[in-house]
């Protein structure tokens, strides 16, 4: 049994896709769409631009999108569509791309609530106040603790649940740094400040998740065509109207990807798919379960390699 799994942000690069939509037209017709619903030449950023605004979050997250879909387009083309998976999930934006492909919202959709979605995180908390970081090497339990001790006042939280050796925190920037020292004291391998423009998937994300509701009441959204594992349950759904109330939950829950890839091994799932940029999310499901096996497609060689591998 095989899962489909898209990227988050960070996984970023110029030039992502570019080799895709030269080799497949029916990739290039996904980054024609998404700049039409746009309004500008995203992918002109995304081929050509500069890597500091490419990250920007009301950038990095339709780019991200795009590409994943772009891999999308170009396995269907192939012969192996959405159906191939037993299941689909997505690290925070990524779940968008993964009901993008489960055909759950449209490609044009999808990446307009992704720039609000973007915009809205960005202007959520002001530039200085809020904070993440990394903890390594400690569970998540000890990482809650930790969080909750920090807070004080203040909001901290475990904001991402990556692997067993990665937990990240956000929050208040004063809480996460507390947060940071007391991980080190708990005797964490590394604890490290991010390099993120908000604090993203906690309480201070609040503005942002009503921004979402708002826009998300205008968008028609069907039941995917292939369970979605959502990152706030780590269980599947296949309902329109709870997935709806999940997204905006999710903007200030947790992502909770190491259960996620759990629930899917539970399920029978023996191989789960990278599908985007970078390979981020198979180096945490290796860590998470040794058993399933992975495979990242984020380039038209990979396609190949993966259609072969698939008909061998």
């Amino acid at each position: 049994m095989r899962a489909f799994v898209f990227p988050g942000q960070g996984a970023q690069t110029i030039g992502m896709g570019r080799d895709l939509a030269e080799a497949y037209p029916e990739a290039k017709a996904v980054f024609d769409e998404v700049d039409e619903a746009l309004g500008e030449k995203l992918s002109a950023l995304i081929w050509e631009g500069e890597q500091d605004t490419l990250t920007l979050t009301q950038n990095a997250q339709p780019a991200l999108m795009a590409t994943s879909l772009a891999v999308m387009a170009a396995l269907k083309s192939e012969g192996i569509g959405v159906d191939a998976a037993s299941f689909v999930a997505g690290h925070s934006l990524g779940e968008y791309s993964a009901l993008a492909a489960a055909g759950s919202i449209s490609v044009a959709n999808t990446a307009r609530l992704l720039r609000t979605r973007g915009l809205a995180m960005q202007e959520a908390v002001p530039v200085g106040v809020g904070a993440m970081a990394a903890l390594l090497g400690l569970d998540f339990e000890t990482v809650q603790a930790v969080a909750e001790q920090a807070a004080g006042d203040e909001v901290c939280q475990a904001a991402n649940d990556n692997d067993p050796s990665q937990v990240v925190v956000s929050g208040h920037k004063g809480a996460v740094e507390r947060a940071v020292e007391l991980a080190k004291a708990r005797g964490a391998k590394r604890a490290v400040l991010l390099p993120v423009s908000a604090p993203f998937h906690c309480a201070l994300m609040e503005p942002a998740a009503r921004a979402m509701a708002e826009a998300l009441d205008d968008v028609d959204i069907e039941d995917p065509s292939v369970p979605l594992v959502a990152n706030v349950l780590a269980s599947s759904v296949s309902s329109s109207s709870t997935i709806r109330t999940l997204l905006v939950e999710q903007i200030t829950g947790s992502v909770r990807w190491r259960e996620s890839v759990d629930y899917m091994g539970t399920q029978g799932v023996t191989e789960i798919w990278e599908i985007g940029a970078g390979k981020a999310l198979s180096g945490m499901i290796r860590r998470i379960n040794r058993d399933i096996g992975t495979r990242a497609i984020g380039s038209a060689d990979d396609v190949k390699a993966a259609v072969e591998a698939l008909n061998a």
